[in-house]
């Protein structure tokens, strides 16, 4: 019989849906969690440092401008966690991927936060830029819906028994819903609106000072990092809730229901 050299095996090599199962992806993110609150830590910290104490006042609009380095990477977010919602809602729709619907479970409330915090720091700009608390202005009005379609999908999902039968409607209405995002980034050059044109654009140089738009990209990178982190932190609950069966999540669950902690 012909021997085969261990030397000459293979070496296993990382594919595009190694990740793909959930007791991978569950150790995966268990390790990049702690980094991922650190990043989160650093450059909020940074960027609220230098948003509030370095970049100058504005000449318009005074020191209240300064809700900008909030309210505008809580509307970015708010935006593209939907995109990427429905993305993963759909994958495992088509593909019936199961780490793709707990993904887009996962990323509902985080969204759903973000768009709050996007509309509840936009009206306390808007209350001495424009001496309102709330107007209904075309963008202001689709966030508001954004909010809505947040919390229709977490309701729905969450109101039907079947995981699986739920998780096709929710991508349904995550999909349907999705139209709205780009009605929200439109919106200000469709219709004559209160609300100002971006803040940043790719096709156009900045309309803020350096200090400004750095104390922006970096609260836009400890948003992403934070929403990473939380979605990870959830999509692992919902991994050993939907998994329970599973040996794997038998030996992690094991020492806790006796009073230890797994290493």
């Amino acid at each position: 019989m012909e021997s085969v050299s261990v030397v000459d095996a293979p070496a296993p090599t990382l594919r595009l849906f190694t990740f793909a199962a959930p007791s991978r992806f569950y150790a995966l993110a268990g390790r990049l969690l702690p980094w991922l609150w650190l990043a989160t830590a650093a450059f909020a910290a940074a960027g609220l440092y230098v948003g509030f104490f370095v970049a100058p006042t504005d000449a318009t609009q005074g020191q209240s401008y300064r809700i900008i380095f909030v309210h505008v990477p809580a509307a970015w977010m708010s935006m593209l966690l939907y995109l990427v919602m429905a993305f993963w809602a759909a994958i495992g729709w088509a593909f019936k991927a199961r780490l793709a619907s707990m993904m887009a479970r996962a990323i509902a409330p985080t969204g759903a936060l973000f768009t709050f915090l996007a509309l509840w720091t936009g009206a306390f700009w808007g209350r001495p830029a424009w001496g309102a608390w709330w107007v209904w202005d075309a963008r202001l009005t689709t966030e508001l819906i954004l909010l809505f379609l947040y919390l229709g999908f977490i309701a729905l999902v969450n109101a039907i028994d079947d995981v699986r039968r739920a998780d096709h409607a929710g991508a349904l209405l995550a999909l349907v819903g999705s139209v709205n995002v780009p009605i929200i980034y439109f919106s200000v050059q469709w219709w004559n609106t209160l609300h100002q044109g971006a803040t940043i654009s790719m096709t156009a140089a900045p309309k803020m000072a350096a200090t400004m738009l750095t104390a922006m990209l970096l609260m836009a990178c400890a948003c992403w990092a934070y929403a990473f982190a939380v979605i990870f932190t959830r999509v692992r609950a919902i991994i050993v809730e939907r998994e329970a069966h599973t040996a794997w999540v038998g030996e992690i669950t094991a020492p806790r229901r006796q009073g230890t902690i797994a290493p």
